[in-house]
Order: C-alpha cells, then sequence, then structure tokens
C-alpha cells in the first residue's frame, strides 16, 4: 500500500470515528433531555450514557444547546446526514406530484414523519428557552427556519396556479407553518391517540381546504401548455 493511500485510510477511518462519537453523544443527550428534561440533564449524564469523557462531549459537539440543535436538526431530517431538508428525495417526491390531492397527501405524510420525531424534542426546546438565552435563540431559528420551509412550499404551491384566488402566498406560508409545527402531531396522536393514519388523513383535508377551492382540489392538473396558453379542458 502506498503511503499516499495509507494516509487516505486512515484519514477516512478517523472521519467514520469521528462521525459514531458525535451520533453517540447526540443519541445519548437526546435520551437524556426526553427522559430528565434539559434543565436536569448534566454534561456528565451525558458523556456517561454515550461511554465517552466529558471532554470528548465538548470536543465532538460542544454543550448542551448544541446537543439539543444536532437531535432537532437530525430529527427533522431523519438522520445526520449533511443534506438539507430541502435537498431529500421526499421533497424531490413532493415536487414531482400534478395534482393537489397527492401534493397534500406527500406533504401531511412528510409533516407527520417530521412530527412523530419531534414531538419530544419541541417539548425539550420550549423548556429550555424558557430558561437559557441560547436556546431561546434556537428557538427562534428553528421557528424562522420552519417558516422559510413553509413560504417555500407555499411558492411551489402558487407557481403551480393552485391556491385559492383569497389566500396569499404569506397566508398560506401562515397556515401550512401553523399546522407543521409539531405540537399537532404530539396533541392528537401522542396526548389523544389518534393513529398515525387518522392524523395523515385529518391533515391533508384540513390544510387543503384553506389553500385550495373545491373544484381545483378535485381535478389533476397537465403541464402548462409550451405556448404559454390556459388550459380549457
Amino acid at each position: 500500500m502506498s503511503e499516499p493511500v495509507k494516509r487516505n485510510y486512515v484519514a477516512v477511518r478517523r472521519a467514520a470515528t469521528a462521525r459514531q462519537t458525535r451520533r453517540a453523544v447526540v443519541d445519548a443527550a437526546a435520551a437524556l433531555y426526553l427522559r430528565d428534561g434539559f434543565g436536569r440533564t448534566t454534561m456528565d449524564a451525558v458523556a456517561h450514557a454515550a461511554g465517552v469523557s466529558r471532554k470528548t462531549v465538548f470536543r465532538a459537539v460542544g454543550g448542551k444547546v448544541e446537543l439539543l440543535t444536532l437531535a432537532i436538526d437530525w430529527a427533522a431530517a431523519g438522520d445526520d446526514r449533511d443534506v438539507p431538508l430541502a435537498e431529500r428525495d421526499a421533497i424531490a417526491d413532493l415536487a414531482a406530484q400534478v395534482s393537489t390531492d397527492a401534493i397534500m397527501a406527500r406533504w401531511a405524510v412528510l409533516t407527520a414523519a417530521i412530527g412523530s420525531r419531534m414531538a419530544g424534542l419541541s417539548l425539550v426546546l420550549a423548556e429550555a428557552a424558557g430558561a437559557d438565552p441560547a436556546a431561546r435563540d434556537l428557538r427562534g431559528r428553528a421557528q424562522m427556519q420552519r417558516h422559510l420551509g413553509a413560504t417555500a412550499f407555499a411558492e411551489f404551491l402558487a407557481g403551480r396556479g393552485l391556491l385559492r384566488s383569497d389566500v396569499s402566498v404569506n397566508r398560506a406560508a401562515d397556515l401550512v407553518w401553523l399546522h407543521s409545527d409539531p405540537s399537532m402531531y404530539r396533541l392528537l396522536v401522542v396526548e389523544r391517540n389518534w393513529s398515525n393514519d387518522e392524523f395523515v388523513a385529518w391533515l391533508t383535508r384540513t390544510v387543503g381546504t384553506q389553500l385550495f377551492t373545491p373544484a381545483r382540489k378535485q381535478r389533476r392538473r397537465s403541464q402548462p401548455p409550451i405556448n404559454g396558453a390556459p388550459d380549457r379542458r
């Protein structure tokens, strides 16, 4: 094995080990936050649960807020890959749909999946924000990021000509932002024992009714003609 190849191999192994350590630390912190709360969880407890030293926790991730930040980011995305949610396959699949029913169904399934992973951590973040200024900033950024995603979805719908005439992009974004809050999933599924399928069906119907006219909601839209003339079928 040549020296450059050997160095590359060692570097790859070190990167993989570092990622595994970070994953273990964040998973341990998330589990403790959910069980004991943000305030009662100590860095020593995180280190013990992850099987590493306290110094390793700080070196691999940082303090308690940094641990919560990564836990939330990974829960929203579904894993620890360095790929933004907007670039995930689920978003591409949603964008490929052409009927309002299919679009809203895909969106509701995605929202429910995120809600199931975020339900507990959203409570942890609310608790932390009440006592820690850095956590309060994190909560503000998380809400803003979710609204940016809602706005992108609303603009996508408007670009397809699907929104009701009395619903602006801003209003649509606010409605999507409201209903995509993980607290919706927590209240109905976790606390009121709805099934995930019931939640998805309710979300599809409720938000679709607010965004689309009944006539538009029932018809499949074709792609606009190349010459830009309206589709009069």
